[in-house]
């Protein structure tokens, strides 16, 4: 193999690894802070701020109209044709579209203050907090724009820091509110969060491209094609936020809320862990796709290896999460969620066809079809929400579970006939090589969990963590400088 192609798998590895680690930190860094938050202001107060978070969220989906992301594939064309002039000006343009945004987003919330204030609380006004919470949005505009820039300029580094600084300062800002101000401190240390996420983003992105305020109607015109695709990008979000409250009222009218706890905590676990690989694909891999999205056979290279790290470096990591499960569901949460674990070991099987399709999918994304890209996520959240419903009727909650495996391989067939006939893109028989193993060590791993106990359930899961972790091992060895790196480290802190 030739040394630019080791190279290129040894960079994917590498960003793969540092923002898996990265997000495996910030979770740790939440459950920090939300116990905290349990201890100091109770389930009353960590009601309070699911609900100011979720009415953040919203208002931000609704009003930045989808730029940090719709941005992304016209900025890193340019920075790869290293054209800096060019570059610098449409730098400008998304600021300008950012701080449209944010002005959008503190009005909204002003706006809308008393009326969401009327239908989510029956004592007292909070007609205040609400409208607090348009500073936070507006900031989480500005910020969007300039991670934006980031990762469009690959700097990789600085993005990592500002996940984790913002994560730490979340839990030193918060923690003290709290202390003092009980759930007086909840809007505030939004708030504050926000605050030093967008400092974090700015500091760093003006750094790389120096503020400069010259702005025109041109600079409103050129935005208008990042924004058709961010657009779509949020209203595919919003499909998914609808699908999904309409799964949990199906759950709820026809089993009951206790129904809707062990379907949230499976989807929750499982999503979450695999979610630490999938961050690397918008960060680091998004930006390089949009850089070769009008040549073929860069695009279907650039997929193919970022396919292959992806399932081998999340692989054994499912098998390993399939085992753990009967041990991690009951720390996590309590035995009282223990009727969820074989709904969350078969759950597990979904990763595997969605580690398969991100990076097909992100090529849609990468050239722009926005109409497109809606129209695929769409139709996979018509499937899964059918299925669930078919699912559940027919098999109870493990139905569910059964329904997000079927939604995730109607998905990937979709997504890959869609890219094979659009794009022409073409799968190679590696993916195909190292998927058939993987994903057949997985579907044993299943299979033991069904028919095994004790320690013969314990060894034999075992056993196939390590052959999954081998298998993956020597194959990375074959494609990266791994072994070399691990020893350069392994010196360094000897």
């Amino acid at each position: 193999m030739k040394e630019n192609s080791k190279d290129s798998y040894q960079h994917i590895l590498k960003y793969t690894t540092l923002f898996g680690g990265v997000q495996g930190l910030i979770i740790l860094i939440g459950l920090v802070r939300n116990k905290a938050m349990a201890v100091l202001l109770g389930a009353g107060g960590m009601g309070l701020n699911a609900l100011m978070v979720s009415v953040q969220t919203f208002a931000a989906q609704c009003t930045n109209l989808g730029l940090s992301f719709g941005a992304v594939p016209k900025l890193s064309e340019i920075y790869e044709q290293d054209e800096k002039a060019k570059l610098d000006y449409f730098v400008q343009v998304i600021r300008l579209w950012s701080l449209i945004t944010a002005v959008l987003g503190l009005l909204f919330c002003v706006a809308a203050s008393g009326l969401v204030n009327h239908m989510t609380f029956t004592w007292g006004d909070h007609t205040l907090h609400y409208a607090m919470l348009g500073v936070s949005v507006a900031m989480m505009a500005i910020a969007g724009g300039e991670t934006a820039v980031l990762k469009a300029t690959r700097r990789m580094g600085s993005l990592a820091r500002i996940q984790i600084y913002g994560a730490v300062g979340a839990v030193v800002l918060s923690v003290p509110l709290y202390y003092f101000w009980e759930q007086s401190g909840v809007v505030p240390a939004i708030v504050l969060i926000a605050s030093v996420n967008m400092l974090l983003t700015v500091w760093h992105s003006y750094r790389c491209c120096p503020l400069k305020i010259v702005f025109s109607r041109r600079h409103l015109r050129d935005g208008f094609g990042m924004i058709r695709l961010g657009l779509a990008f949020v209203l595919a979000a919003a499909i998914g936020s609808g699908v999904e409250m309409a799964i949990r009222a199906f759950l709820n009218v026809e089993g009951g809320m206790a129904d809707v706890g062990l379907y949230n905590a499976a989807f929750m676990i499982v999503i979450t862990y695999a979610g630490m690989v999938f961050s690397a694909m918008e960060t680091d891999y998004f930006p390089r796709l949009s850089a070769v999205n009008k040549d073929i056979d860069a695009t279907n290279e650039t997929v193919n290896k970022q396919t292959e790290v992806s399932l081998l470096f999340l692989s054994p990591m499912l098998v390993g999460l399939l085992m753990l499960l009967p041990v991690l569901i009951p720390i996590l949460f309590s035995r009282d969620f223990l009727p969820v674990v074989a709904m969350a070991q078969i759950a597990v099987l979904a990763m595997y066809f969605k580690v398969l399709t991100m990076p097909v999918s992100y090529i849609t994304l990468a050239r722009s079809r926005s109409l497109s890209f809606l129209f695929l996520e769409s139709t996979y959240f018509v499937v899964l929400i059918v299925a669930i419903v078919l699912g559940y009727r027919w098999w109870g909650i493990w139905g569910t579970g059964l329904a997000i495996v079927v939604a995730h391989v109607v998905e990937f067939l979709m997504v890959y006939a869609y890219a094979y006939w659009q794009y022409s893109f073409r799968s190679t028989w590696r993916v195909g090589g190292y998927a058939l193993v993987q994903m057949t060590i997985g579907a044993l791993a299943y299979a033991v969990s069904l028919w095994m106990e004790g320690w013969t359930y314990w060894i034999t899961e075992a056993a196939l963590t390590f052959v999954s972790t081998a298998y993956s091992l020597y194959i990375l060895h074959q494609k990266t400088h791994l072994w070399e790196a691990l020893m350069r480290k392994f010196k360094q802190i000897a």
